[in-house]
């Protein structure tokens, strides 16, 4: 019996069993980086997340179409490149292959399609076209305007009233527009960014919503299976893409299954670049392994908010190091075989937290049996569907030779003995003695752990 995937679906605000289009050619699509300075932490997160969903996908159906876009068109773009005095496509170039750079320090697995707008500008600008003719949009002022009152139905995805929008705070009010709701589809140069391409309606520039709806199109057809990204995008972005997507294509739909993320918080303020109060990812990746910081996400649900903290990647290390330690150097031996019950968890709506809490489990049974067999599908299914598990023990933990772990091992039992009868005095010469030889030890609710000083 095929396994079934269920999802949380932002258009019905329910769980529902996905079934696709076409089970031979399963299709995504997920917004991508706007690219004008290194990915922050709460851009790893959708990253992270729905690699996981097409990790999971690929397990289930032989052909994954999936596309993730890139934004290089944009004013923040434009403004970075004039104050580092480099052209607009070395800004470009640069940071996305930052962004390629940091995401596979994450274990993200590259993409089906990675279309950028700047190479679509002819698709949008057809796309626009036909809204023109369809009346669905406007030209004011020598911009091109969608005419919020032609799509059926705006504000299904967010859940949201025309009459309640009006003037708000998301909407960009104008005296060009005959609606404040109407969202620019092209608009002209200015003076600050001289920067372009030729049109029917002058040398100007795509709007932001428009460029996923020519991309999508091209590459998965007028309705697809899944629409991806952060809870933040849901209004306007992808209202206005379906807004615009439905009206050209007379589809209901632009996806059958909308999913987000959920935010991402530092000390309980949304992360973002625009407010300055953001850690990169290359930041961290100088005090933590890319796997620290994926499991970190992991840990939490995908859909719930997630605060940033040091003491969640100080968590995320010390199950890691206990992880790496049961496993030992067991020489890995391919297996299609995964965990069926850490399955089931990642089906139910991709629930992280219940596949660790599962594999927390494994761990315990490898401790006491040292099983060959269920560490190598204890590998599997970390590698496979999670992400994780990559790197062999001495490795992770710096090449510690085995002599040297085994000396570590006796130590930390010896001091756990000395714990247990109350010498603390013995206890701490231990950690002193292990620290002097460069191993920092931690006591966690699971036991002891231990990592080499970096």
């Amino acid at each position: 019996m095929k396994l079934k995937l269920r999802l949380y679906n932002t258009l019905s605000r329910k769980i529902e069993e996905f079934v696709p289009i076409d089970e031979h050619n399963v299709r995504m699509y997920v917004c991508g980086p706007t690219v004008y300075s290194r990915a922050h932490f709460g851009n790893a997160r959708p990253a992270v997340v729905f690699d996981v969903l097409y990790r999971i996908l690929l397990k289930l159906y032989a052909n994954v179409k999936y596309v993730r876009n890139i934004t290089d068109v944009d004013d923040k773009i434009y403004k970075t490149a004039i104050a580092e005095n480099i052209s607009v496509s070395e800004l470009t170039d640069k940071t996305i292959r930052q962004y390629h750079e940091d995401m596979a320090s994450l274990n993200v697995l590259p993409v089906t399609i990675e279309p950028r707008a700047t190479g679509h500008i002819s698709e949008i600008i057809e796309f626009i076209k036909n809204l023109l003719a369809e009346q669905k949009a406007y030209i004011s002022n020598n911009h091109v305007y969608f005419n919020i009152n032609s799509a059926k139905n705006y504000g299904k995805l967010s859940r949201k009233k025309l009459d309640e929008l009006i003037s708000g705070a998301r909407v960009d009010v104008s005296e060009n527009k005959k609606n404040p709701l109407d969202f620019v589809l092209w608009k002209p140069i200015d003076e600050q960014f001289n920067f372009g391409w030729d049109s029917p309606w002058g040398k100007g520039r795509p709007g932001w919503h428009i460029e996923c709806s020519a991309m999508s199109k091209k590459y998965l057809g007028e309705i697809f299976d899944i629409h991806g990204g952060g809870s933040d995008l849901v209004f306007p972005h992808h209202e206005n893409e379906i807004a615009q997507s439905c009206a050209l294509t007379h589809q209901e739909q632009i996806a059958n299954y909308w999913v987000h993320n959920g935010h991402l918080t530092l000390n309980g303020v949304k992360m973002s670049k625009s407010l300055g109060n953001y850690v990169t990812v290359n930041e961290l990746l100088q005090n933590f392994d890319g796997e620290v910081i994926r499991f970190a996400f992991l840990m939490s649900h995908y859909r719930a908010p997630m605060n940033f903290s040091i003491t969640t990647l100080n968590q995320a290390k010390n199950i890691l190091d206990r992880w790496y330690t049961a496993i030992g150097n067991v020489e890995f031996i391919q297996t299609d075989e995964v965990f069926s019950d850490v399955m089931d968890a990642l089906l139910d709506d991709m629930n992280t937290p219940k596949a660790i809490s599962i594999l927390h489990t494994r761990i315990d049974e490898i401790n006491k049996t040292h099983n060959e067999t269920v560490v190598n599908i204890f590998i599997n299914t970390c590698r496979s569907l999670l992400g994780i598990m990559q790197v062999r023990e001495q490795e992770w933990f710096h090449n510690v030779d085995e002599d040297t772990k085994t000396w570590i091992t006796e130590k930390i039992k010896l001091r756990s003995i000395a714990k247990k009868q109350k010498n603390f005095v013995e206890a701490d010469m231990i950690r002193n003695e292990l620290l002097q030889k460069g191993i920092i030890i931690e006591d966690t609710k699971d036991g002891t752990t231990w990592k080499v000083k970096t």
